[in-house]
């Protein structure tokens, strides 16, 4: 009885959960802005963001460390220039120089090797025809330079002329942004809110990757979140997190679990948010089959309030930042959005086309979720 007894005081005194809209659009619009550079490895792009996210939780009121740490990766910031056929493609509209290419200098004519598959042996040059341009990020150059081309780009390649300049740092140096708030009972157990910030940064020193919804728009929606709880402060610590290195290979949330700044056993539950920006579709909820009774009072409160159209249940993936944790055996959900703008890792991942459709009443959602946590109703 005491335990349903905090529920209730709990969420009265929270009432209705008003996103701020305007604050959600600046955030996003500019994380995805070109100052940030693609938050990746060009032009400090990176570095700049997490600078701008710490001070954001800063003048929100949260107490906030760094963590850094280094890996490998492959860097497309100098000059990309690709012709096939004498005509001279545009990047990020016609092409994409494949992530793990090393850098070229060359022309020469082209030998068809399959349907979709053309190549030079010689100059170790590969173009491949898609259907959809998505780039990514990777940790090292392989021993050849491979080019996708748009199907509508190009009839035949039967000549090509490319020059790339690729740069591999062994070390490159990133940094997770942690902020928190301290709970009314001064315990260790929290409550993490999560979002990588980094996406894919250059390709060339002037095709920028955005990455508005991808994942500007899951900081956004973390640091609405942050903004509600010191105004609503609960029992709970509630830890947010940015990572750095998810689109590299989850490489901030791993390290964090192997360098933990909070005791991971004292997580009573982490909430990764990536891809906020749709929702006329509803929600997916990675790790839905994994914390099954946790995955049902969600769909209580959601059922009980109306609030989203659909939430899908999904079980464990290696997609996103929530992974290490539940790995390491924290309870852990992963939510994003549905919709019908489909822009992923590609140049039209821009602010100005996110819908938002979702973001007041998933974050509702959220906070009622939250209640339930610290209620102890599961």
């Amino acid at each position: 009885m005491l335990k349903i007894f905090v529920f209730v005081i709990f969420l009265g005194c929270a009432g209705p959960v008003l996103a701020d809209s305007i604050y959600l659009r600046k955030i996003t619009d500019t994380l995805s802005s070109r100052a940030f550079s693609g938050r990746g490895y060009v032009a400090n792009g990176l570095q700049n963001a997490a600078d701008f996210i710490k001070h954001e939780m800063q003048a929100i009121g949260l107490n906030t460390e760094t963590q850094r740490f280094n890996y490998p990766v492959n860097i497309f910031g100098g000059k990309l220039q690709f012709s096939l056929n004498d005509r001279l493609l545009i990047p990020g509209k016609d092409y994409l120089i494949a992530p793990e290419s090393q850098g070229c200098n060359t022309k020469g004519d082209l030998f068809k090797l399959d349907s979709t598959t053309y190549v030079n042996g010689d100059e170790k040059i590969i173009v491949k025809i898609v259907e959809k341009l998505t780039w990514s990020v990777s940790a090292a150059p392989a021993n050849y330079t491979l080019f996708q081309v748009l199907k509508t780009a190009v009839q035949t390649p039967r000549s090509f002329s490319a020059f790339a300049e690729v740069h591999h740092d062994k070390n490159f140096e990133a940094s997770n942004v942690i902020g928190s708030i301290s709970g009314t009972d001064n315990s260790d157990t929290c409550i993490v809110f999560s979002a990588h910030y980094d996406h894919l940064g250059m390709m060339g020193s002037e095709t920028l990757f955005p990455g508005a919804n991808d994942n500007a728009s899951g900081v956004a929606l973390m640091l609405d979140l942050a903004k509600y709880f010191v105004n609503h402060v609960p029992k709970y610590r509630v830890v947010f997190i940015a990572f750095a290195g998810e689109e590299a290979g989850l490489l901030g949330s791993y390290f964090f679990v192997k360098q933990p700044l909070i005791i991971l056993s004292a997580i009573r539950f982490l909430i990764n948010l990536d891809l906020m920006g749709n929702g006329d579709e509803g929600i997916t909820v990675v790790n839905a089959l994994e914390y099954p009774q946790a995955f049902e009072h969600l769909k209580k409160i959601n059922d009980s309030k109306h609030l989203l159209s659909a939430i899908n249940a999904r079980g464990k993936a290696q997609n996103s930042d929530h992974y290490w944790f539940s790995e390491n055996g924290v309870p852990a959900f992963f939510i994003y959005t549905l919709g019908q703008r489909k822009s992923y890792h590609d140049v039209e991942d821009v602010a100005d086309t996110l819908p938002w459709f979702a973001a007041q009443n998933l974050e509702q959602l959220l906070i009622d979720f939250v209640a339930t946590l610290i209620g102890n109703l599961f």
